[in-house]
């Protein structure tokens, strides 16, 4: 059983191979085909690779290529986990909107748009050549921002769910807290893709969700930079990415004062690569956990594992909603509980969604339909007019000055906007 993985220079990768080797009886690996145009990254990502799964004793060999059609060729499913740009393009991302008053963030609000633009026609072109190589592929897509990006893959026509940490990451915190194994909780999540409510947290079934907010309230405040009073009063857990909407401009502000996100994961990934490029390596690093992707592992694990292996379980995937949440277009891609099958996911049902959280919902998804517009066709007035629909942005000055800076910054990335 061949898997692919697009984008497997990046430092998260070990995360991955470190999951394929605790779980190998869940997925049975013969190969794990790593693909990167940065042969340098690749070439020591690669060598950590077979490291880790020798030291494992995992019979999967690793190999290594720049070809999206050598690596994909007889491969039963392929991960995207791309950035298009590297860090240098998520710093842009991060820092030019912070100068016109807005979050400086990479996979929502002005710099999630730039990442879109960049990254929905490659992975498109990426999608093609799967498709001509490994027809009867599953796509699972990590690559943010994954409800954008996973929407652009559904309506070209390939086989492809979106796939995110969070919802696993509430899952495995929660079972902490509680001192039950994860396989217990399971979440009423719904949203978007970094736009999601825990409204509900099931312990064998039973809604445990106001006594973790009772005695865990402050701790869980923490997790996700919210006031504890806030959480209580909503009754939900929102995700950590709601704080960039519900604490806009204090994020602003904190986000002015420091250094970027991107500048300390630049630093991080190359303390990583000195460390997977030293032979005697052979298990993760500890400096990983603070790279981000969280039980990264562990989901996609279990997602292709259940694709393939027909199980019928319910996992957090991102879908497409088909009446999931009615107050949605069809084509929307939602970030729901789903049932999953050899023939793909199939939402469960939703309870109603309270107003506070539906308009804001019906908000992003009308950006997210704008921005993947403006990622497939182009042109300065589309970016300016999702920047204009995005309610971190949604002031007309702003809006048309992020859209001719991030174009510009953009620009080698942009064919559309470099005649």
């Amino acid at each position: 059983m061949k898997l692919a993985v697009v984008g497997g220079g990046s430092t998260y990768t070990p995360e991955l191979i470190d999951g394929f080797a605790r779980l190998r009886e869940e997925l049975p690996l013969t190969e794990i085909a790593l693909v990167d145009p940065d042969t340098r990254r690749l070439g020591l990502v690669a060598g950590m690779a077979r490291r880790m799964l020798a030291r494992a004793g995992h019979p999967a060999k690793v190999t290594a290529t720049a070809s999206v059609e050598e690596g994909a060729a007889g491969a039963v499913a392929v991960l995207l986990q791309l950035r298009v740009g590297g860090q240098a393009a998520r710093e842009v991302d991060e820092t030019l909107p912070l100068e016109c008053g807005c979050v400086g963030q990479e996979t929502t609000g002005a710099g999630g748009l730039a990442k879109a633009l960049r990254t929905v026609p490659v992975v498109l072109d990426i999608a093609a050549r799967i498709r001509e190589h490994a027809p009867g592929a599953w796509i699972v897509d990590f690559t943010n921002p994954v409800g954008i990006v996973t929407r652009a893959l559904l309506e070209a026509g390939h086989r492809a769910i979106g796939l995110c940490n969070v919802a696993i990451g509430f899952q495995r915190r929660f079972a902490a807290k509680l001192g039950v194994d994860p396989g217990r909780i399971s979440l009423g999540h719904v949203g978007l893709n970094h736009l999601t409510w825990e409204r509900a947290v099931l312990l064998d079934g039973r809604d445990v969700l106001p006594e973790l907010l009772e005695e865990h309230g402050e701790e869980i405040a923490d997790d996700v930079g919210l006031p504890v009073g806030l959480i209580r009063r909503l009754g939900v857990v929102p995700s950590y990415y709601l704080r960039y909407f519900y604490a806009h401009d204090l994020v602003v502000e904190e986000q002015r004062a420091k250094p970027s996100r991107a500048a300390e994961v630049a630093a991080m990934e190359g303390r990583l690569l000195e460390m997977y490029a030293d032979p005697a390596v052979d298990t993760k690093p500890g400096l990983l956990e603070r790279r981000g992707g969280a039980f990264y592992s562990e989901a996609a694990v279990a997602l292709i594992a259940s694709l393939l292996g027909d199980r019928g379980d319910v996992q957090v995937v991102n879908l497409r909603n088909d009446g999931t949440l009615p107050f949605l277009a069809d084509d929307a891609v939602v970030e729901v509980p789903a049932t999953i099958t050899a023939s793909g996911a199939v939402p469960l049902a939703v309870p109603a969604v309270e107003p506070l959280y539906a308009g804001l919902i019906a908000h992003v998804t009308a950006y997210e339909t704008l921005a993947l517009e403006a990622a497939l066709h182009g042109g300065r007035e589309r970016v300016a007019d999702a920047l204009l629909a995005h309610p971190l942005v949604g002031q007309a000055a702003p809006a048309g000055e992020l859209a001719r800076r991030l174009v510009e910054a953009n620009r080698r990335h942009l064919p559309w906007a470099q005649a």
